[in-house]
């Protein structure tokens, strides 16, 4: 096992201020994550104002995430080899600029252009979160830690929505990027003055041909992934990308394992901790991104709220997250139970939740919605900290960069496919229920269907459309139930003598001089 620990009888140093820095280090998170999701209820003032297509404002969107996703893992093997403290406030100062141009943009390639900046800085920002928490608390606070920095993770899902929602009532749409100055400004401040600088005290050698394909591989396989259900997946415009981005990623992992200063060590896939945390982690984040989409249009279809409304519908889920992990509940129970159990257990009632908004909330239930949401709260409480623990104690310390943007890779990458490979299966469920005489290419879009099946068949055409909604949603519950099988079995398999609750064993390195 790679883990780096320390001898019971061995005293370890606490910094004073270390929660003042965690709660730094929360605030840099969690602007990066409410911008995931504060763009959605702006989406109809850009079609509006800037006149952008569909195709356009799915790329506002879209741009973050792919800039995200390929470059985690560089900017994770960037904070390693020149300093996580250097490298979050490098990524601060690119997620103002970018937020600054997403605000001053006049036409929607302009806003794209902005939102890609702002994926990068959010990147180099992701990539050091975890990686700092985890050199800065000892391994009996490390999962304390991990949950409140997960729990205001959530916090930003859930408010994302709120705060655009508000901000679009009294202000102009760039009022959703101007909010993203102030805490860039004050992040940078905080970090420059309280948080610790931290790096490989053996990476002076940067693996730039390793980022280059990390970066290339992972940026043409996301794409593919989000041009798929547009364009079909047999379409040249999805096929080339896709087929271009696995050369690279194979490109990438045989220049790792050849390299004397690899990017990523190839040698952390033979630690069955680790395979287990991140293979069951795409599998989590496929069924979670991909079911969550759908019950966005599931509040909005088949329920009938409103944008905002739905939003807030789907609040309860995060603020559970938030409530057990900032109140340290999660952390108290989970840290009596091994990692397997910890983690088999939380992602079995993710799944019931997600089971229980399929089932209960088929006709038009919201309280089996409420239900299934707060089940999945409670699963993500208990499984994410003994997951990230799980990561980050297989590995080196000074490779915490490398670690932490590889789960968040991993977790976009998941994300992206769930989305795409659950929205194919509503739609292609959809064109197969379709009414007598309503055309198959109706089924993208529940509006287009009832309007061209007329108002005599529209009761068919929104059974058909829940239907297939419901067995979508339940093909994610299975995939995060084995996500969660498979990271409890292949864990279990991994050498003995793991801390009780899962959690990470790398202890804080003496900080140099900020």
């Amino acid at each position: 096992m790679t883990a780096t620990t320390v001898p019971a009888t061995t005293p370890v140093e606490r910094r004073p201020d270390r929660w003042l820095i965690l709660a730094v280090i929360c605030l840099v998170q969690l602007v990066v994550i409410l911008d995931n999701t504060v763009l959605n209820v702006a989406v109809p003032s850009l079609t509006k104002e800037l006149g952008a297509t569909t195709a356009q404002t799915q790329w506002v969107i879209g741009a973050y995430s792919l800039a995200q996703a390929g470059m985690l893992i560089a900017a994770g093997g960037l904070a390693d080899r020149y300093g996580r403290k250097l490298v979050q406030m490098l990524g601060l100062g690119l997620f103002g600029v970018g937020s600054l141009g997403g605000a001053l943009s006049s036409t929607p390639g302009e806003l794209i252009a902005a939102r890609f900046g702002m994926g990068v800085g959010g990147s180099l920002l992701l990539a050091t979160t975890i990686a700092l928490v985890v050199r800065t608390f000892d391994a009996e606070e490390q999962p304390k830690a991990l949950g409140a920095a997960m729990g205001v993770g959530s916090l930003g899902f859930a408010l994302g929505p709120i705060i655009g929602g508000a901000l679009l009532a009294h202000f102009w749409w760039g009022s959703v990027f101007i909010v993203n100055l102030p805490v860039c400004v004050l992040g940078l401040l905080a970090v420059a003055r309280f948080v610790p600088e931290s790096k490989d005290p053996q990476g002076e050698r940067p693996d730039l041909l390793g980022a280059l394909l990390s970066i290339v591989g992972l940026v043409a396989v996301v794409y593919a992934i989000i041009q798929g259900p547009g364009y079909g997946w047999t379409s040249g415009r999805t096929l080339a990308p896709g087929a271009i981005g696995v050369v690279f990623v194979v490109l990438f992992v045989l220049w790792e394992r050849r390299t004397p200063h690899p990017l990523l060590d190839m040698s952390f896939f033979h630690n069955a901790r680790f395979r287990g945390a991140v293979s069951g982690g795409v599998l989590v984040s496929f069924g979670m991104g991909g079911s969550l989409f759908l019950l966005t249009q599931h509040l909005q279809f088949v329920l009938g709220y409103g944008p905002l409304e739905a939003g807030l519908r789907t609040a309860p889920m995060a603020l559970t997250i938030v409530l057990l992990n900032l109140t340290g509940t999660g952390m108290r129970i989970t840290s009596k139970l091994p990692a397997p159990v910890a983690i088999a257990g939380g992602l079995s009632l993710m799944a019931g939740g997600l089971a229980a908004i399929a089932v209960l909330g088929r006709h038009g239930d919201y309280l089996g919605i409420l239900l299934g949401l707060v089940l999945m709260g409670a699963g993500v409480a208990c499984a994410q900290p003994a997951m990230a623990g799980s990561v980050m104690s297989s590995i080196p310390p000074e490779k915490a960069g490398v670690g932490s943007g590889l789960m968040g890779t991993l977790s976009e990458l998941g994300n992206s496919l769930g989305v795409a490979v659950l929205g194919a299966v509503l739609t292609a469920g959809f064109a197969a229920s379709l009414p007598a005489g309503v055309p198959q290419d109706a089924a993208r879009s529940l509006p287009k269907a009832l309007a061209t099946a007329g108002p005599g068949r529209a009761h068919q055409v929104a059974n058909a459309f829940a239907d297939s909604l419901t067995s979508a949603q339940l093909i994610g519950a299975v995939a995060v139930l084995v996500g969660g099988l498979l990271a409890a079995w292949l864990i279990g398999r991994a050498v003995a003598g793991t801390p009780a609750g899962g959690g990470p064993v790398v202890e804080p390195e003496p900080a140099t001089a900020a």
